[in-house]
């Protein structure tokens, strides 16, 4: 892993999700492209007549933005970490796939702040969107994470045959860390599996594979989205992995429903991958 693009925007949530980005330069040596998208008013990119900003006016809050930037690196990041930046006009969905195929980034971390369901259409429609269609693995962070690591993985899946791409990208960013993988499949009342039927159907899966430490779970609760975020709490884990689809969003391995609520609801950093 070379290059890890991080869109901020000077909130908490991207704040968080730099730190994470952070502790993974660290681990890997690779350098971090800080992105700081603007969305300026139509008069201030055009700056013609009729026009409610001047000249000097833009140059001046795009300095003070620019100082902003260099002093959140300057807080979040230690100097045997590579940081460069970019500070762009653009829509920040757009910006952030534009950013990312121009560095070819290997890895996108993302800050997500929407809680209630008005802050997740509004506020965390970018971060949905990017994941979505984002052809590069990204990170979801939510929350501070001091202590981060990636030391126990989750890796939540159906096990079938079209998720076996996804699962060899997500090993190998499994083997950059020496993590343990946490192979779950989850049993739910609407879709019951035997236990023993269940693990023979991801040994199967994982038989090309030549995987680090790992372990094979069988979880049972009430709804899919419930027993990944269930067992991931049980057992600590650092991070859960989900494959995605462009045309449902998050994960997809589960309906829509299922992935917004885990989405919402799961506040370790979430990997993506796309199918």
């Amino acid at each position: 892993m070379k290059k890890i693009l991080v869109p901020i925007d000077f909130s908490k949530p991207s704040e968080y999700a730099s730190k994470v980005a952070a502790r993974i330069a660290k681990k890997t040596g690779a350098t971090i492209y800080l992105i700081h998208l603007i969305e300026l008013p139509k008069g201030v990119i055009d700056m013609g007549s009729g026009s409610n900003f001047s000249i000097p006016e833009s140059m001046l809050y795009l300095r003070k933005i620019r100082e902003k930037v260099l002093q959140f690196k300057e807080n979040i990041f230690s100097k045997d970490i590579n940081v460069e930046y970019f500070i762009k006009l653009n829509n920040p969905f757009e910006g952030i796939q534009k950013y990312a195929n121009k560095i070819d980034a290997d890895l996108i971390v993302m800050g997500s702040k929407g809680h209630s369901e008005f802050e997740e259409m509004i506020i965390g429609s970018n971060t949905e969107k990017v994941v979505r269609s984002s052809k590069r693995p990204v990170i979801v962070v939510k929350k501070d994470s001091e202590k981060f690591k990636l030391k126990n993985l989750v890796f939540a899946s159906n096990f079938k045959e079209e998720n076996k791409e996804v699962f060899g990208k997500f090993v190998d960013f499994a083997n950059t860390f020496n993590s343990k993988i946490h192979l779950l499949k989850v049993n739910t009342p609407a879709n019951f599996q035997g236990t023993s039927e269940a693990k023979q159907k991801v040994k199967d899966f994982i038989t090309d594979f030549n995987l680090p430490k790992h372990k094979i779970n069988v979880y049972s609760d009430v709804s899919v989205e419930k027993g990944i975020l269930n067992f991931s709490k049980d057992i600590n884990a650092d991070l859960i992995a989900l494959s995605t689809h462009g045309r449902s969003g998050l994960a997809h391995l589960f309906t829509g429903s299922v992935t917004k609520n885990l989405s919402k609801n799961a506040l370790k950093p979430m990997l993506t991958i796309k199918v």
